[in-house]
């Protein structure tokens, strides 16, 4: 009697469990796609992460956020820098130089990046938004620094970007190499990037992890997690 009241309770468990999902909103349902426009959530870093081995779900993500994602073919390569799912990075940012190629999933970051962290932190510490950004590339077949030997980087799939700084809404420029290390709130609102940036981002690396990065943010959507 004992055995056959838990089944049914476990039956009924698992009965409102269904429900539930079948009643949940888009934002909490890991069943949907990820929203790129809307107020990230619990959920959202669940959903970001899952698009590193659901590359059509990242696609559906943009089309479920109302952008039309500009899908570059596929390159393959016998030498480790094939580029695969990838799009010309979308930004509210003017970027400088224009449309690097990225990975989907480093775009999807990139834009949660952008709505999140990087135009909040401009608006809480220089009272403006930014309207530019300029890169130092994304795409580089190569090896972790420059290295004649070892693994590849994520520059070699596309699979990261570096930013040397950012230029405002009232003309200003914030340069990683001239501000960084100050006190105003230029130093204060890179530091703020460079901690937001750690949410979206696996690894994220600037002038603190070592000289080669004194003038630029490295963010990348690899394996191992950094944030330096």
């Amino acid at each position: 009697m004992r055995l056959l009241i838990a089944l049914l309770l476990l039956a009924a468990l698992a009965g409102a469990v269904i429900m539930g999902l079948r009643h949940l909103p888009p934002e909490w349902d890991p069943r949907e796609p990820l929203d790129l426009s809307a107020a990230p959530g619990w959920m959202t870093d669940l959903k970001l992460r899952r698009l590193a081995w659901e590359p059509e779900a990242c696609f559906a993500a943009f089309a479920a956020s109302g952008m039309t994602p500009r899908r570059v073919p596929d390159r393959p390569s016998d030498t480790g820098c094939a580029i695969e799912n990838a799009m010309l990075l979308p930004g509210e940012a003017r970027l400088q130089p224009a449309s690097p190629v990225v990975t989907c999933r480093m775009a999807a970051a990139w834009v949660l990046f952008e709505r999140n962290s990087l135009q909040p932190a401009a608006r809480a510490h220089l009272g403006t938004e930014v309207s530019g950004v300029r890169h130092l590339g994304t795409y580089n077949c190569r090896n972790v620094n420059h290295a004649r030997a070892g693994r590849r980087s994520q520059h070699a799939t596309a699979n990261a970007i570096d930013i040397a700084g950012f230029t405002l809404r009232d003309g200003r420029e914030v340069r990683l190499l001239r501000d960084w290390g100050g006190a105003g709130p230029e130093a204060a609102f890179l530091r703020d990037v460079r901690d937001g940036a750690c949410r979206w981002f696996r690894a994220v690396l600037g002038p603190d992890y070592n000289a080669a990065h004194a003038d630029h943010f490295h963010l990348d959507m690899g394996r191992w997690r950094s944030c330096r």
